[in-house]
Parts: C-alpha cells; sequence; structure tokens
C-alpha cells in the first residue's frame, strides 16, 4: 500500500501559528498534527509514504527524519496551488499497477479501524469515508443506492444526504484511480479554478467502478484555533501524561504535561497541554495549548493557544474591597 499525504497549503485559518510553521506541524494533545495522524496509519502495511508539501517543506522533512526516522517516504514538491486533485495527482508517478493507495488529507484527525479495510472494500473499488453531520450545507457530502456511491454534492442547499466526505480515501487500483484522475485534469474539471477529487469519482462510477461510504467514529477538526483547542480537549480523554516538574501545583485531569517542562505554585487544568520546555508560575490555565518553550507568569488564561517561545508576564491585583460590593473585572 501507498498513503498520499498532502499536507502543502498555507492554513490561513489558524493564523499567526501557521506564519512560521505548516499546519500539520501544530501542536494539538502533546503532539504535531501530523503525528496524530501517522499514528493511525500504523496498523497498516504501508511500502512508501508520499508527502505532498510546499515551500514549507523543508520544515515537515526535517521534523519526519527527526521524529521517525525509519518512516519509509518521498517528498514531492507542489510547486502551483491548482487544488487538491492537482497535489494528489502530483504522486501519480510512484504508484505502480498492482498497488492499492490511501489519500489522507490533514486537516482533521480521524478515528476508525483501517484494519477492517479488506472487509469493507471486499464487494467494492474503494471506500470514501464518511460522517454524518447535522451542517451538511458546509460539505461535499455522499449520496447512497443499495450501499454504494451514486453521487457526490458539494455543500448542496437541501438534504439529499447528510453523509459528510472526512478527507480519507482508499483506492483497491490505486493505478487506475490516477488515471482517472490524469483524464479529470486533461478535462479540465475545475471547481471555482480548482481540481477538486470529487469529480475524478465521479468519472471512475460512470464507468462502472462501485465505492462504500463507511463511517468514522470521530472527526477532530484542527482547521482553526478554537477547533483545535476543542480537538485538544477530545484528545487528552486518552492522551494525558505528566512527564515534566510540577512543584505546589494543583492538576485538574485532562492536562499533558510533557518531559523538561516546568509548573510552579500554579493551577492547571482541565483541557491543557504544556509542551517541553515551557515554564509556568503563578498562574491558573484551563482549556490551553502551550507550544515549545512559552514563558509565562502571573496569567490566568481560558481558550487560549500559546505559540512557540511565546512570553507573557502579568502582574497581581491589589484590592481592598468592603463588605457587600459588586466588582466586575472586564478585560
Amino acid at each position: 500500500m501507498k498513503v498520499i499525504l498532502p499536507v502543502a497549503g498555507k492554513g490561513t485559518r489558524l493564523r499567526p501559528h501557521t506564519h512560521s510553521k505548516a499546519k500539520s506541524l501544530v501542536q494539538v494533545a502533546g503532539k504535531t498534527v501530523l503525528e496524530h495522524i501517522l499514528e493511525r496509519l500504523q496498523p497498516l502495511a504501508v511500502s512508501e509514504y508520499l508527502f505532498i508539501v510546499d515551500d514549507q517543506g523543508e520544515q515537515i522533512q526535517q521534523f519526519v527524519a527527526h521524529q521517525l526516522p525509519q518512516l519509509p517516504c518521498r517528498f514531492i514538491v507542489q510547486q502551483q496551488r491548482c487544488g487538491p486533485a492537482h497535489a494528489v495527482g502530483l504522486a501519480a508517478a510512484q504508484i505502480a499497477a498492482g498497488d492499492d493507495l490511501l489519500i489522507v488529507f490533514n486537516d482533521t484527525i480521524f478515528e476508525t479501524d483501517l484494519r477492517a479495510i479488506p472487509q469493507l472494500c471486499a464487494d467494492a473499488d474503494g471506500l470514501i469515508y464518511s460522517l454524518e453531520v447535522e451542517d451538511y450545507q458546509r460539505f461535499g457530502v455522499n449520496v447512497l443506492r443499495d450501499g454504494y456511491i451514486v453521487d457526490m454534492v458539494e455543500k448542496p442547499d437541501t438534504p439529499v444526504s447528510r453523509l459528510a466526505q472526512v478527507g480519507l480515501f482508499y483506492l483497491k487500483d490505486g493505478a487506475r484511480f490516477m488515471a482517472a484522475l490524469a483524464e479529470s485534469i486533461a478535462a479540465d474539471e475545475r471547481v471555482k479554478g480548482e481540481f477538486y477529487l470529487p469529480p475524478v469519482f465521479m468519472r471512475l462510477i460512470r464507468q462502472g467502478a462501485r465505492f462504500r461510504a463507511p463511517l468514522i467514529d470521530a472527526w477532530l477538526d484542527c482547521g482553526t484555533p478554537q477547533a483545535l483547542l476543542q480537538t485538544n480537549a477530545r484528545l487528552l480523554q486518552c492522551n494525558q501524561a505528566m512527564a515534566g516538574e510540577a512543584h505546589n501545583c494543583l492538576l485538574l485531569p485532562p492536562v499533558h504535561v510533557a518531559a523538561g517542562a516546568v509548573l510552579r505554585d500554579s493551577i492547571i487544568g482541565p483541557n491543557v497541554s504544556v509542551a517541553a520546555g515551557a515554564v509556568v508560575e503563578r498562574s491558573i490555565l484551563r482549556d490551553c495549548i502551550l507550544n515549545r518553550d512559552v514563558r509565562l507568569f502571573n496569567q490566568v488564561l481560558a481558550d487560549s493557544l500559546l505559540g512557540e517561545e511565546v512570553q507573557l508576564v502579568g502582574a497581581a491585583r491589589k484590592m481592598n474591597i468592603g463588605d457587600h460590593s459588586l466588582v466586575i473585572i472586564q478585560e
């Protein structure tokens, strides 16, 4: 099996955190988004990981070389931004006859058992993983008949389907898929100026291919700061750890404190991740992500995301308040 990971893209919705790093290297629950995704691929017998990168690709290459040196991988640079299907198509030369293929986009962290692929795909040519959603108008959806996909509708106005595509695709015949993708691009099948995967799948369906839409257990968005914090809280339920130092602190689980982080005289949690090298003193944190080498003193923070090497210093307030007073502090 080959795995294609399109990790290009500027991650504009995550700015300012993606001004200086690739969006797949943003931290959540003690690991990068990329690490969470790669962990979920471990049950598969993958012969090669094909990373589609942009001008920040060197960051990802260095990260993989340092953190996952045994990973069999290749890096392909996307020079032009022409859409997700164009990005996937750049790996065509690496897909040989007989290769099956998994395509994983990095905006979301999925939860599903990929070991079930052989059973799910026993009577199909591929799988387009889905999740039933209420706000179907925001997504591309799969329309089913007798268990197989017969149509795909982008952001439908009416509830033709609530099965949103989650950016996880399996193809039993990778070479056939790449041939259809090349045909789609040659036919200039663009949507709002870019090439997307649904026209490729619909081309295959018209040729007789059959695709199922298995449901995943969870779809954890990492595309915005607020979504990242929500995903952090979800992942910490099963990924909490206390490997750093805590002196005179109250920890309210779940929390993840990396080795090399130091906490003093603070209340930490729930739903807080603190990366290596961070120092937190005399502070109260809830629903926060602190990245590497943060320095935080005399702060009360909630729903906050601090990038690497941030220094945030406050001061304790002094008050003299009499009986029956009402004090409202707004910032």
